[in-house]
């Protein structure tokens, strides 16, 4: 009976995901029809929350950093932080964005400059403006913010009040010792739920991605029986990666790709068309500063809604579908930080690194094809190959392929072992050191998940339904900030109650001597 109560957040995610991953390949019809029925429902009806949440995230971190409470430590006041900058920052990149921000580098700005709102010629200037100016938009800010505002509340309630580092915890201001009852595993088991089907989907578009380029080096068409032999091979080494833990394992690979990526970067900076580049990126930044608050909250009913629901609800459903897999892990690493120092450091080194990625590449890219390459016609008919068309019109075009493969690789095996790591963690009580059978039975889970969901077609439809998993997530967090802000207020007046009694004291000795 201790077990199964122990264990219960465990046994329960394991047997509902295994029941949606059998029904995914022997009925993916079903579950298309399904989740997609939902999905659309949601954000048919719901899709003007997410836009609404997200901004209030955003607003919420800055107050936050720059409040009263920025000055208190996730942890114990003596604590230093366990990882340097360029670790910790290596980590929170390879976790965050990784494999998305390669794989959307290229074919987010040329789909924007294809296919924008109605009220946008196709192929227009104005089109290549507002394309990398809404690549900014879907990969700055927001995102982050979303991510802070879950980490943040994780890592003050497990560091400054010992509480298990789990999701319920963070409610504790709220419900008490409920957290640690029906509506706690609740909780908990939701956000199993999100993390499994947000990284097995985020795997598979790696895996088609990785399997892509190789096809882009050595000649061959992408094929299923590629992608599996990859996804296996990664599952190999981010299962030696995670017995390895956070400190060898995931922060050796997270600082070996975040070189790789700086690299690149600045290799196609150097060698591609630098003016242009810093052209775009200078005018992108500025209709982004400019644009923040109308981008934020428009739903743009009256005219091109679709394109709305199509990318920024949707991206806004799936960074919140994605938080508490990016939450945990990002609080995992964060302990001895100040909250200042955190959301600072959270909310602006990741988001200017992708700024400088979406100018690199999606700069690169316009400049081609303003010049009459097709590159927007390669990312029509195969989003995956975008950048490798890209590379094919720049020296050592098949060198930047292998390496951009081998940093999908590294960004996959990080990934997966950041999600194995935090769903042992999850399903063991919070436990910080989860065992090396819970890690295994997670890895094997997600690589699995990958393998059936796309040789059943299922894939597009477990992605839907993670998106869908996002509305009550939504309401989760924005109940989450509540409760971290009671938190905060309640060490506050208690610190002040402590210095108000030693000052008392000291003042009753000097009189007294």
């Amino acid at each position: 009976m201790h077990f199964a109560k122990k264990n219960l957040v465990f046994i329960v995610s394991l047997i509902s995901a295994g029941s949606l991953i059998l029904i995914g390949a022997f009925s993916p019809g079903l579950l298309d029809k399904a989740s997609g029925t939902v999905y659309q429902s949601i954000i048919d009806n719901f899709g003007w929350s997410y836009l609404i949440a997200a901004f209030f995230f955003l607003v919420f971190s800055i107050c936050i950093a720059f409040s009263r409470f920025g000055s208190i430590k996730l942890g114990n006041d003596y604590e230093k932080p366990q990882y340097s900058y360029f670790g910790w920052f290596s980590m929170l990149f390879a976790a965050g964005m990784g494999i998305g921000i390669i794989f959307w580098g290229v074919a987010e700005p040329m789909s924007h400059y294809l296919n924008p709102p109605d009220y946008i010629d196709q192929q227009s200037g104005t089109a290549a403006n507002f394309a990398m100016q809404y690549s900014f938009f879907h990969w700055g800010l927001q995102p982050w913010a979303v991510y802070i505002t879950m980490s943040l509340s994780i890592a003050y309630f497990s560091f400054r009040r010992g509480m298990p580092t789990l999701i319920s915890s963070c409610f504790y201001p709220l419900i008490g010792e409920r957290i640690y009852g029906t509506l706690g595993y609740l909780i908990d088991i939701l956000a199993v739920f999100a993390t499994l089907f947000g990284i097995v989907t985020s795997l598979g578009l790696g895996a088609m991605q990785i399997t892509s380029g190789l096809g882009s080096v050595f000649g061959f068409a992408d094929s299923f029986g590629i992608t599996v032999v990859i996804i296996a091979a990664a599952t190999v080494l981010f299962l030696i990666s995670s017995m390895t833990g956070l400190d060898k394992g995931i922060q050796i690979l997270s600082k070996m790709n975040i070189l790789l990526a700086i690299l690149l970067l600045l290799f196609m900076f150097i060698v591609g068309p630098t003016s242009f580049i810093m052209n775009t990126f200078t005018n992108t930044l500025a209709d982004y500063m400019s644009n923040l608050l109308d981008m934020s909250l428009s739903t743009n009913p009256f005219r091109s809604y679709q394109w709305t629901q199509t990318w920024t609800i949707f991206y806004w459903a799936w960074w919140i579908s994605w938080s508490p897999f990016v939450g945990l892990f990002v609080a995992s690493i964060s302990r001895g930080r100040t909250i200042r120092e955190f959301i600072i450091g959270a909310l602006l080194v990741p988001t200017i690194l992708s700024f400088a990625w979406f100018s690199v590449f999606g700069g690169s890219a316009f400049s081609l094809e303003l010049g009459g390459a097709e590159i927007a016609s390669v990312v029509s008919e195969n989003v995956s190959a975008g950048l490798f068309e890209v590379y094919n019109h720049f020296p050592l075009s098949a060198g930047l392929s292998l390496v951009t493969v081998m940093l999908l690789g590294v960004f996959f095996v990080t990934s997966a072992d950041s999600a194995t790591y935090v769903l042992a963690m999850m399903t063991s009580n919070g436990k910080r050191s989860p065992s090396a059978g819970k890690k295994i039975v997670w890895g094997l889970t997600v690589s699995l998940t990958a393998v059936i969901l796309l040789s059943s077609g299922g894939l597009h439809a477990l992605r839907k339904m993670s998106i869908a998993a996002a509305l009550p997530f939504t309401l989760i967090m924005l109940f989450m900030s509540w409760s971290l802000l009671k938190g905060l207020k309640y060490e506050y007046s208690q610190r002040n109650h402590e210095q108000i009694k030693k000052q008392i004291a000291r003042s009753k000795g000097a009189q007294e001597s």
